[in-house]
């Protein structure tokens, strides 16, 4: 990923965006550690967005 975001953001005037999108599925859930862990990290690194959905 690198080696195509250095040539692109090479270009001069270049208005350049990245998105990483994370999605994960455990067949036994999360636990409220990892839950509250991952929370933690996720507003550290000041993500748009985080969150948990509870399966049914």
């Amino acid at each position: 990923m690198d080696e195509v975001i250095q040539h692109l953001a090479a270009s001069p005037g270049v208005n350049l965006k990245v998105r990483v999108e994370i999605e994960a599925e455990a067949v036994h859930g999360f636990s409220e550690f990892q839950v509250r862990t991952i929370s933690e990290n996720s507003n550290a690194l000041k993500f748009d967005q985080a969150g948990f959905e509870e399966q049914h």
